[in-house]
């Protein structure tokens, strides 16, 4: 049985995020999709938030489920007997980071591989950071995000407030479109 994993923060999941799981559970019988916690970054969305939006966005991969992490990655691999790891490229920086990941990987696992996917181009330009940044300042995410997502980020931004480096308050955010 092929089993495949794609970690991440997901915050949030995007529309190349989902073209890379629709793509990749073609290839395995079962894909997980993992949620971890990386202490280098500040979540828009809590973990559960996440989990949700992923499993609302993918509701459509038959033989895909998703799943949340605090332990290390090479663990939760050898726990799930999962033996493929899937990596969504955009660039050659992203190539870069992740080969050095998957190098790690492999020395921790053997026999684990890791694939790399190259984002399909209408989806290069998305990520999810500068997906929260356009929301954080009303842009339009429509097409960038899951529907799902769209709505999730519409109700974050109503409640947020825009403040500026040195901490002037300036109200709720405007609506996204």
């Amino acid at each position: 049985m092929k089993k495949a994993i794609c970690t991440g923060s997901f915050d949030p999941v995007t529309n190349g995020h989902v073209n890379i799981f629709e793509r990749a559970a073609k290839m395995v019988d079962e894909l997980i999709v993992c949620v971890f916690i990386n202490e280098q970054k500040k979540f828009l969305f809590n973990m559960q938030e996440r989990v949700e939006l992923l499993r609302e966005a993918t509701v459509h991969i038959e033989n895909l489920t998703v799943d949340a992490c605090n332990t290390l990655a090479a663990d939760y691999i050898k726990k799930h007997d999962v033996n493929i790891i899937v990596r969504g490229l955009r660039s050659a920086a992203d190539f870069e980071y992740e080969v050095n990941t998957a190098q790690m990987m492999r020395h921790l696992i053997p026999t684990v591989d890791t694939i790399f996917l190259l984002t399909a181009p209408e989806f290069l330009f998305i990520s999810s950071s500068g997906v929260r940044e356009l929301a954080h300042f009303g842009g339009d995410v429509h097409g960038l995000v899951p529907e799902c997502v769209e709505f999730a980020l519409q109700a974050k931004m109503k409640t947020s407030t825009n403040t500026d480096v040195e901490g002037n308050d300036y109200g709720s955010t405007r609506h996204l479109k």
